[in-house]
């Protein structure tokens, strides 16, 4: 879907504020819904570990997607928007993270950052995003500049290697050194010794081979469909990129985050982040007001990027930004433009 006017888009932003609102009620019924499950999934796979290892990865995917509720309730936090307290937001926030292997304060302030630039082609753009080229940019590449990040753009290593460097590599050493990280990076130094003196605990009682068993599959289909779900949001065919001096914000935030049409299990599964061009026009309104928002107010269905499950699949074709045709490309489509040009 293309850009709609720029007038339907200042609409919006008074809309959403409406769902701008905290609810006691429901953010307790979530960490409730969320947690227990989790927490009676993690014990069925310990117990019926050596029953069948099919068994057990299939209950890692299930829970895995109780882990995706989990960190969505500490994404929220970290947008102080999950409850009306910004104690209450910090310490599930980082209950949260012991689960989610995702650093509370240095995580947020990093997904903070991405909101604030989404879609901008600056040097930092891969702060908090997936690292994405212009055609100029990949064409003026060495060959093996190239190769690399080819090899980084493809799906075995975006959703299975990458996943778990993202979590236990990007998010386990302070490696943004931008002024006005300090604290972000102490806190993530401080969770790190808090998960391993939780997990070391767990593994002393339960054993190191079951506890892995257990756990590592768990993290493992979790990283996958966070990834999954992030790059789907944000590297559909029309989404929107531009310098900074040309940036538009509620550009960005509409036409350059998706809305994920899912099952309703799905969305529920998800924490709602198939919604993601609310969330980006209102990082305020709570997860679990975003499809109420959405659905009492059509004019969303007239300007969202919709994507249903199997439109999203062509999105891993998703390579490098056409900024001439201000649409994402995949390399057959840039192989075509190679040859044109050498004619």
């Amino acid at each position: 879907m293309q850009s709609a006017d720029n007038s339907i888009y200042k609409q919006l932003p008074a809309i959403v504020k409406q769902y701008q609102l905290h609810n006691s009620r429901k953010a307790t019924i979530q960490v409730i819904n969320s947690f227990l499950p989790f927490i009676a999934l993690w014990i069925a796979m310990y117990v019926w570990r050596d029953e069948s290892i099919w068994l057990i990865i299939g209950l890692a995917v299930v829970n895995a997607f109780f882990l995706v509720r989990i960190f969505i309730i500490q994404h929220d936090c970290g947008h102080q928007s999950f409850t009306a307290s910004r104690k209450a937001n910090n310490l599930i926030g980082a209950l949260c993270s012991l689960l989610t292997f995702i650093p509370y304060k240095y995580w947020a302030k990093n997904h903070n950052y991405h909101h604030g630039h989404n879609g901008i082609l600056d040097k930092n753009r891969a702060i908090g995003d997936i690292n994405t080229l212009t055609v100029n940019e990949f064409r003026s590449l060495s060959p093996f500049e190239q190769f690399k990040y080819r090899l980084f753009r493809s799906a075995p290593v975006l959703f299975l290697i990458g996943p778990l460097f993202y979590i236990f590599y990007n998010n386990r050493f302070p490696i943004i050194r931008l002024k006005g990280w300090e604290v972000a990076n102490r806190a993530l130094l401080w969770n790190n010794f808090f998960l391993i003196s939780l997990h070391a605990t767990l593994i002393y009682f339960l054993g190191w081979e079951a506890f892995t068993l257990v756990h590592f599959p768990i993290i493992v289909a979790f990283g996958t469909i966070a990834i999954w779900f992030f790059y789907v949001q944000h590297q559909h065919e029309y989404t929107y990129k531009a310098w900074k001096d040309q940036w538009n914000y509620l550009q960005a935030s509409i036409q350059g985050s998706s809305y994920y049409k899912l099952p309703r299990l799905f969305h529920w599964l998800s924490g709602n982040i198939g919604y993601h061009h609310i969330h980006h026009l209102n990082a305020l309104v709570p997860n679990y007001e975003l499809a109420r928002c959405h659905h009492e107010n059509p004019i969303f269905d007239q300007v969202a990027n919709t994507l249903t499950f199997w439109q999203s699949l062509h999105c891993i074709y998703n390579k490098l930004w056409d900024e001439d045709k201000e649409k994402m490309i995949g390399w057959r489509e840039y192989s075509k433009m190679q040859k044109k040009t050498k004619i």
